[in-house]
């Protein structure tokens, strides 16, 4: 039985307003933690196809904020956060789109090692409500959520992403 994880799964939670995405990659979670913590690889990945992402601000510490801007066809849209915590498997940080400023989320990822050079991404994103959760679902997220990790797998299977980490 192959209980590998292509695309990602999205699930809401029944009784808390978390999305949970699981998924699976060709890459050690060291490779990982660092194509979400380098601004350079985190830029050529993230969010869907025909997006161009340019950093603004990447200061990669417990307590450091983030921003970028992801670009098409003269549209901007700004996204920023702050991470809380970076440890050896897990990122803890906070996730805003400017377009919706009041509404922060808490996400906490985490690496599970699968052996074999295979990890396990678990994604968390606490929101403030049902109703801003059931938003986030509808907004189509999972259109970027799968053509970002499609495009991470092309790149650690092009590139071969560094093992080491950023920090």
């Amino acid at each position: 039985m192959n209980t590998t994880l292509t695309e990602a799964t999205i699930e809401a939670d029944e009784k808390l307003p978390v999305i949970r995405i699981t998924r699976d990659f060709a890459a050690t979670p060291a490779q990982l933690m660092r194509a979400h913590l380098d601004p350079e690889l985190f830029s050529r990945w993230v969010g869907p196809d025909g997006m161009d992402n340019r950093i603004d601000v990447w200061d990669v510490r417990d307590g450091g904020s983030w921003r970028y801007v992801a670009l098409r066809d003269g549209e901007e849209y700004g996204f920023r956060g702050c991470f809380h915590r970076i440890g050896d498997d897990a990122i803890v940080q906070t996730f805003t789109w400017e377009g919706m400023p009041e509404e922060v989320s808490l996400e906490t990822l985490r690496f599970e090692d699968l052996g074999d050079g295979r990890t396990r991404l678990h994604a968390q994103s606490l929101v403030d409500s049902f109703e801003s959760r059931d938003a986030w679902l509808r907004s189509g997220m999972e259109v970027g959520v799968n053509e970002g990790y499609a495009k991470l797998d092309a790149l650690l299977a092009r590139d071969g992403s560094p093992a080491e980490g950023v920090r």
